[in-house]
């Protein structure tokens, strides 16, 4: 008779994505109490007509650099 694997670790995986998704959930729903967010200086914004082009570069490189510090408290032990 074969052994059944250890379920451990798919366990600890659906629990890391689901608070990876309620913490992504937290950070949209409190974006729209800040209407910075999006609109900061950088952030390139076009309309022309009925074409509007909308890049976030700053909101992007400020997000970028806010998940780099958590990632790297987070990996230190």
């Amino acid at each position: 008779m074969s052994e059944i694997p250890s379920l451990g670790p798919l366990g600890r995986l659906l629990m890391v994505a689901g608070a990876v998704l309620f913490a992504a959930g937290l950070a949209l729903t409190a974006a729209g109490r800040f209407p910075a967010i999006g609109r900061l200086p950088g952030d390139i914004y076009l309309r022309r007509g009925n074409f509007v082009f909308y890049f976030p570069l700053t909101t992007g490189l400020l997000v970028s650099l806010l998940l780099t510090l958590v990632f790297r408290l987070l990996s230190r032990r």
